[in-house]
Order: structure tokens, then C-alpha cells, then sequence
């Protein structure tokens, strides 16, 4: 099951699974979107167009199809604008997409429970250890998701569910939404044109790669709980 599935990271995530032979439900707003996606991938996808930050939305759909992986995919481009041009209602955009998801969707998992040996990734950011001043609480956003991913690991030890909850940190990319915007953002903030500041991010993450490091969590349960994600591969973080 992968949130915001109908493109980017969590559209590549869909694709490698399809590949990987499994069956993949795939949660997005854009009901367009998820046609395509079902059109490429075919049965082995099953769209459902909702908002992914609903709680009844998360409680309902993982009691229909009981997952054995849960990607926390979805998330909100953030306003860019240095912090004296932000409003809270801008600031705080991240907060009610990309964090409230991931409460929710992790809470259900563990009340319902998942299985035992089941996954749940959630995605996180490299902004979240070095800051993002251009994307007002996106990065601080981003962090939220790791203390909630260490949280429910902790309460799945207690309660001994057998669930692992893990996260990845991609680094920023110009392949896909979030990071195509910041990347424009930051160019323009250090006085460089787009490809100017894209080569200083070389070799760039693509998608592809993302949707790898979910297999290499998903397919390994021996891995460390949370990655940095490049273009040169994974690393742990300490």
C-alpha cells in the first residue's frame, strides 16, 4: 500500500512493487493521477482516490486490505518563501499533509495491528537533519515523521506486534515534485540558474532509486531503521 501513489517518489514505489510481482493498492487525491497509473501498471494496481491525511481513511482501508508493506508516501509541495514572507497558515502546510499522514496511518497500524513482520516506511527528508530556510516548516515537518516512525517502533516492541517501522531521508532532487519547486527556490535564492544549481546536486536522486531503497527495507528486515538516500546509494542514519 503506497500514499500519494499517483506520482513522483510514490508512483516509482507503485511500479518497482508491480515489478516485484506484488499486488499494490495506491492512495492519492488526484483521481486522473491514479488512472494513469493503474493504465501503466495494470490489475496488479488498485487506485482509490482519497485524502490521505484522513484517519477513517487510513483506519477502513488497511482493516480492508491488511498490507503486509505500508509506504507513507504523501505530502504537500511547501510554500517557498523565507521565514519574514510566511504566514503560520503557510508555514504549518507540511504539518497537516505530510506529518498528519503519518500519525495516522501509523496509529492505525498499530491498533489494528498489522501483521507480525509486516513494514511501514515513511518518508522522511534529508532537510530534516540539515534544515530547509526557504520551505518554512517542511524540514521541521520531515523530523516529526522520524520521532513518530522511532514512537511506533518502540510501542510495536512493547506490545510485541512484530511490526517494523522504518523511514528514508531522500535528498533533495530535482526528479521530483517537492524537490523540482525547492530547487527552483534555492537557485534563485543563491543567484545561480536552474542548471547551474542542479549540477552542484550531481549525480541527482531519481525516483527509481527512491522506490529501490523501499525494496531493500522491505526485503531486508536485518537493515537499519532509517536511511539518507543519494544517488550513490543508501546510508544509515547514526
Amino acid at each position: 500500500m503506497v500514499t500519494g501513489a499517483g506520482r513522483g517518489f510514490g508512483r516509482a514505489i507503485a511500479a518497482a512493487l508491480v515489478a516485484a510481482g506484488a499486488d499494490v493498492v495506491g492512495i492519492a487525491r488526484s483521481g486522473p493521477e491514479l488512472a494513469a497509473v493503474r493504465e501503466e501498471l495494470g490489475p496488479a494496481f488498485t487506485p482509490v482516490t482519497a485524502d490521505a491525511a484522513d484517519e477513517a481513511l487510513a483506519r477502513d482501508v488497511i482493516r480492508a486490505h491488511r498490507p503486509g508493506l505500508l509506504v507513507l508516501n504523501a505530502g504537500a509541495t511547501p510554500h517557498l518563501a523565507p521565514l519574514p514572507e510566511q504566514t503560520w497558515e503557510t508555514f504549518s502546510r507540511n504539518w497537516h499533509v505530510d506529518t498528519r499522514h503519518v500519525f495516522g496511518w501509523t496509529g492505525a497500524a498499530l491498533r489494528a495491528p498489522l501483521a507480525p513482520g509486516s513494514t511501514v516506511v515513511a518518508m522522511s527528508s534529508g532537510a530534516a537533519l540539515g534544515g530547509s530556510p526557504l520551505t518554512g516548516g517542511y524540514a521541521a515537518a520531515k523530523a516529526a515523521v522520524r520521532h513518530l516512525r522511532a514512537y511506533a517502533a518502540d510501542e510495536s516492541e512493547r506490545a510485541g506486534l512484530g511490526i517494523r517501522f522504518t523511514a528514508l531521508l531522500p535528498q533533495l532532487t530535482p526528479t521530483g515534485g517537492v524537490g523540482a519547486a525547492g530547487v527552483t527556490g534555492y537557485a534563485a535564492r543563491q543567484g545561480l540558474d536552474r542548471d547551474a544549481f542542479v549540477d552542484r546536486l550531481r549525480p541527482v536522486l531519481t525516483p527509481e532509486q527512491v522506490a529501490d531503497a523501499v525494496l531493500e527495507l522491505a526485503l531486508h528486515p536485518d537493515r537499519a531503521p532509517e536511511y539518507r538516500v543519494a544517488a550513490t546509494g543508501m546510508s544509515a542514519v547514526a
